[in-house]
């Protein structure tokens, strides 16, 4: 990629350097980090174990273009991959983007020494879409979903000597009809869909555990009432009289020690703190983006007379996020996103990174660039992301990923998959909202389809049930038929009409009624009188020498390019109507060149300016967003409980 001498000096600006140091030194850095388990970071961060290893690593691999093969001894086993990758990327050494509707991995392992009544669980975090597990020629588990994880319990498969797993991922480049973001349907990349991801793509990995053991934790924070509440499950041999201890703890200070009976393989607690009740203490304890403090959790599976029989590591973090009137609201106070849009991808490893320091350098990168939030978008985080996320403190958007045909299939594969997807990520903090749908991808016909808007309905509703906690934003974009955050995708270049368009209360008005962005309706019904509006894809200022990159407008120069993002989030943030902002994007993704970093990471202009740019002069504009907050709020509660106003001059005595 040819750079001018300004963009080679920014390489200095970048938090790490993602450029290529000669091609074998890359490679041997990609098989070490795949297989040292300290580089791939412990895959399920909110419940970790310290008897676990990762498989990652270099497998036996072949393709079944035609999914002709149905078992293992049928498979002509001619390549090897470098797992988690792709196939379809460099990195996985196979780097094969045609059609193919299989592939198939094996690996033989030597399993660790099993104490007494232990178990030897086999897990994988994604897989797509359809896999079939062998483990010594028994099949362990079936599963269906390209984005959330999946185990089996191998303890009865187990042999003397060295164990194989066989997998089978069956995955139809051309159906339509299932969550696949944005992997593209034609053979070549196209618009704004990129290279396919078939098979294994985020950790293989194994641990071990006891004959009982803490099989899943959830945790609900409770800021008004200054309390957290566990819901934990116990799997395996359940007997009379188990309890769970769970030591809560911020630093040197213990918050709560406590033991709790497990019921019929649970044990759901509220967990009170002593309450400081003034802010400045509790701030100290409050999970926010310039302060991310997690409350670090021991937990422990103890039998009758005190005998621990499990202990796993987790965390949580007191965090509150809501909707007040127009407003997004942080821990009770209104806080103004700043966000960049995020695909995920990195150009040699696709939707799998590199290693752990790349999702952790990603993380800073977007703090450092002034974005206090992500939308992760069309695709679903790896947990080490969300960790990073949770530990650095930056808020995400997560993302369902899209079908793009409306049928039965479709609606119980997403929905299905997205509860799941819920299921996994719901105790992070830095998730502050769910996003089933974007821009009507998988419900086309939405303003003419009372059963699409009623998929679309019900998909919010039912993530509402399942997580009360968080906003939830039906369908991002446009055609909004239920949502607590209006996002708006207007990729308008012209900094003054974006301002005019959003300016004031009228203008807003009239949004509603006229303004078609994409060519359609933003709301699919009355427009709301009072709700929090974002732009939440706007931007996508294409900067590239390469040829056949593209972007919504483009700049010709790095000060060129600089001076565009300026003056368009000068227009963004002086607009008082709306609650927060997302860019297009975050990093160069294959064709589509409108990051502010390239895919490398390396930033187009340098950071501290694109940090001024996106910030501006925060402590102002939110003291007048706080101000106007206050005075909306006063005013509606003088309308809902019809109290007078105040009058505060002097009168004289009649």
């Amino acid at each position: 990629m040819a750079r001018n001498s300004t963009n080679r000096n920014n390489r200095r600006d970048a938090i790490g350097n993602g450029s290529k140091n000669g091609n074998g030194e890359h490679r041997r850095r990609r098989v070490a980090a795949t297989e040292d388990r300290r580089l791939c970071g412990y895959p399920r961060p909110m419940l970790r174990r310290s008897g676990w290893a990762c498989l990652n690593g270099w497998w036996d691999f072949a393709l079944d273009p035609d999914a002709r093969w149905v078992r293992p001894e049928h498979v002509k086993w001619d390549k090897k991959i470098l797992v988690p990758f792709a196939p379809e990327t460099p990195a996985s050494g196979i780097a094969d983007t045609s059609f193919y509707n299989a592939c198939w991995y094996r690996r033989t392992i030597r399993a660790p020494k099993l104490a007494h009544g232990e178990r030897l669980i086999l897990h994988f975090g994604a897989v797509d879409w359809h896999a079939t597990v062998w483990f010594n020629g028994q099949v362990v588990v079936q599963h269906q979903g390209g984005y959330t994880p999946f185990s089996a319990d191998v303890t009865g498969a187990l042999v003397d000597g060295e164990q194989t797993i066989i997998v089978r991922a069956e995955d139809d480049p051309h159906d339509l009809a299932k969550p696949r973001g944005k992997q593209d349907w034609q053979l070549e990349p196209h618009s704004i869909w990129y290279p396919r991801t078939t098979g294994i793509w985020q950790t293989v990995w194994m641990e071990r555990v006891p004959h009982t053991w803490i099989s899943r934790v959830r945790w609900i924070p409770n800021v008004e009432r200054w309390e957290m509440s566990i819901e934990a499950r116990i799997h395996g041999r359940l007997t009379d009289g188990l309890k769970l201890r769970a030591k809560l703890s911020v630093g040197d200070q213990v918050l709560s020690d406590d033991a709790y009976l497990v019921v019929r393989g649970e044990a759901n607690r509220r967990i009170t703190f002593s309450d400081p009740g003034i802010d400045d203490y509790r701030n100290e304890l409050l999970w926010y983006p310039h302060t991310p403090t997690l409350i670090h959790v021991d937990l422990e599976l103890l039998e009758p007379g005190g005998v621990v029989i499990d202990s796993v590591k987790s965390y949580t973090a007191m965090r509150s996020i809501g909707v007040q009137g127009d407003r997004l609201v942080l821990n009770g106070r209104p806080y103004y996103l700043r966000m960049a849009l995020d695909q995920g991808y990195w150009p040699e490893t696709g939707l799998s990174a590199p290693d752990d320091e790349a999702i952790r350098r990603d993380v800073e990168l977007a703090k450092a660039m002034g974005f206090n939030g992500v939308r992760r978008h069309q695709h679903v985080s790896d947990p080490r992301f969300l960790y990073w996320a949770d530990t650095l403190g930056l808020l995400v958007w997560e993302e369902m990923p899209s079908p793009y045909r409306y049928t039965r299939h479709a609606i119980q594969r997403v929905t299905r998959e997205w509860m799941d997807v819920i299921h996994r990520d719901i105790s992070h903090p830095c998730i502050i909202a769910w996003v089933p749908f974007n821009e009507s991808w998988g419900v086309p016909d939405l303003p003419d389809s009372p059963a699409q808007r009623h998929w679309v309905q019900a998909m919010y509703h039912m993530t509402r049930t399942m997580d009360p906690t968080r906003p939830v934003i039906g369908n991002d974009g446009w055609e909004s038929v239920a949502t607590d955050i209006i996002g708006i995708h207007d990729y308008d270049a012209e900094p003054d009409r974006i301002r005019k368009r959003y300016s004031d209360d009228e203008s807003t008005e009239t949004l509603f009624k006229r303004f078609r962005p994409g060519g359609r309706l933003l709301m699919l019904g009355p427009a709301p009188s009072d709700q929090p509006i974002m732009i939440t894809e706007f931007g996508g200022i294409a900067y590239s020498k390469e040829k056949g990159t593209w972007g919504y407008s483009k700049a010709q120069s790095s000060k060129a390019f600089e001076t565009k993002y300026t003056k368009l989030l000068e227009a963004i943030r002086s607009i008082p109507t709306i609650a927060g902002f997302c860019y297009t994007q975050f990093a160069d993704t294959y064709q589509e060149a409108n990051g502010l970093l390239y895919a490398d990471r390396t930033p187009k202009f340098s950071i501290a300016a694109i940090a001024r740019a996106t910030g501006g002069h925060e402590a102002a504009r939110d003291q007048r967003i706080m101000a106007l907050w206050r005075q909306r709020m006063m005013n509606a509660q003088r309308e809902h409980y019809l109290v007078p106003e105040e009058d505060h001059h002097v009168h004289a005595p009649s």
